[in-house]
């Protein structure tokens, strides 16, 4: 995989790893229009995993194109984050297990409202699994110290 930008790959891994904001993934729909959407992510192996509804306009989307772009970015100063493009594959996640995860990175767990309705038995979820080709890093930590108190 190619890194280029402020970063190393090991710095730029370390920083999906740690930051738990959601990652905004782009892809294209069957008619050919772009299509953005922002979902919780675990990065493991050199893959950043998704997890939603098997029903998703998003899984249509990816089965039609698996190319997708995407962006990890601090939504505060100082700007800093990871972008890149590579390919997504879609697959069951019959018990939910990534979902779980998910769950605990971002919530701490599972107890909870939204936790119980996603969760449901009834529910099928899905496995997104972006491959990075190509990333790039920026970190704006030194030109905005200034805006940071």
């Amino acid at each position: 995989m190619n890194v280029t930008g402020s970063w190393s790959a090991a710095e730029a891994n370390s920083f999906l790893a740690e930051t738990t904001v959601p990652i905004r993934v782009a892809c294209r729909t069957p008619g050919g229009g772009l299509w953005m959407l922002s979902l919780w992510f675990l990065p493991c192996d050199g893959s950043l995993w998704c997890a939603t509804g098997a029903d998703a306009d998003v899984v249509r989307y990816l089965d039609h194109d698996d190319g997708v772009s995407f962006e990890v970015s601090t939504n505060d100063p100082p700007y800093r984050g990871v972008r890149g493009a590579g390919t997504a594959t879609v697959e069951p996640d019959h018990d939910k297990s990534l979902l779980r995860a998910l769950f605990d990175r971002y919530l701490g767990g599972t107890d909870n409202g939204l936790g119980d309705r996603l969760l449901r038995a009834d529910r099928d979820e899905v496995r997104i699994r972006i491959d990075p080709d190509r990333l790039y890093t920026w970190d704006f930590t030194e030109r905005m110290h200034d805006a940071v108190e």
